[in-house]
């Protein structure tokens, strides 16, 4: 009796590529165990609670939380989704461009491509695991947003029974706010995506992804006052078509009356609600657009 031993030459062994959702598992698994993305979650926690410890040691909102308790909620909810969209969104920055930025610095996107991923199957993995995490990071920012309100309302008044007096438009109302903090959030993942894959540097992604918005927001006081210079609306008619203004306003816009109007730079000339939604989807199409063609057309030589 003989034994034969057979042998599968290379190019009859199968060829085995990444799977897209075990790829989309592998980028979790990175985030996860960053350092990075566990220090600025404690920021961001950290960050949320300001508004709460100034809102429970004022003596002026005892008196507006037992007295007016449905405008010291509504100006609550504004305060506090404000406070979360901007650090939530200075967290998503850092986060995309970090997961992007460093596979460029380190060289390893070229062992990623060298195993038969695709540049764009990669690109969605690192988006998808992106949305995940914001959607995470959303949850967790409603929870601990509303447990402290109810800490803040518990301190000032004694007992929670002036939540009894809200509205149904007040749920209404705080879901919409919600609503646009989601959106705020969706429109810079792919800001910092787009600038990433242009930058493909993790310093160089990361500090134009940090400046977007604050170029928004200067440029717009530049543009008043190149129209008190000029005596010309075309400039001022710019500030409506720039994303950071469109973004601070669109809560003021979309939930008028109820909210007293949110802090930062708005558009120097009247918006509607509308017009916020689709310059944020314009943006929103032009950054996708051009991370996806950025990516596709560009060799990686790094």
């Amino acid at each position: 009796m003989s034994t034969f031993s057979t042998s599968l030459s290379e190019s009859q062994m199968p060829i085995l590529k990444p799977r897209f959702w075990g790829m989309v598992r592998g980028e979790l698994f990175k985030i996860t165990r960053m350092w990075l993305t566990w220090i600025m979650f404690v920021i961001l926690l950290v960050g949320l609670t300001g508004p709460f410890v100034i809102s429970a040691t004022s003596p002026y909102n005892k008196i507006r939380a037992t007295h007016s308790t449905l405008h010291f909620m509504y100006d609550e909810v504004n305060l506090n989704l404000l406070d979360f969209r901007v650090l939530s969104g200075i967290f998503l920055i850092i986060l995309t461009s970090y997961i992007i930025g460093q596979e460029f610095q380190n060289g390893t996107i070229r062992i990623l491509l060298s195993r038969g991923i695709g540049r764009l199957q990669l690109l969605l993995a690192k988006l998808l695991s992106i949305v995940l995490i914001a959607i995470a990071l959303f949850v967790i920012g409603m929870v601990v947003d509303g447990l402290l309100i109810l800490g803040v309302v518990q301190v000032l008044v004694g007992n929670l029974s002036p939540l009894n007096l809200l509205t149904s438009t007040f749920w209404s109302t705080a879901e919409l706010y919600m609503l646009t903090v989601l959106i705020s959030m969706g429109v810079t993942i792919l800001m910092a995506l787009a600038l990433n894959t242009l930058g493909r540097s993790l310093a160089l992604g990361t500090a134009l992804a940090l400046s977007w918005f604050a170029v928004d927001n200067v440029g717009s006081e530049f543009m008043a006052i190149a129209y008190r210079v000029t005596n010309s609306k075309f400039w001022l008619d710019i500030t409506a078509y720039l994303l950071g203004p469109n973004l601070n306003d669109m809560p003021n816009v979309l939930i008028p009356g109820h909210l007293a109007e949110s802090p930062g730079i708005n558009p120097q000339v009247p918006v509607t609600g509308a017009h916020t939604l689709w310059v944020t989807l314009v943006y929103a199409i032009i950054f996708a657009v051009a991370a996806i063609l950025l990516t596709r057309l560009r060799d990686v030589k790094e």
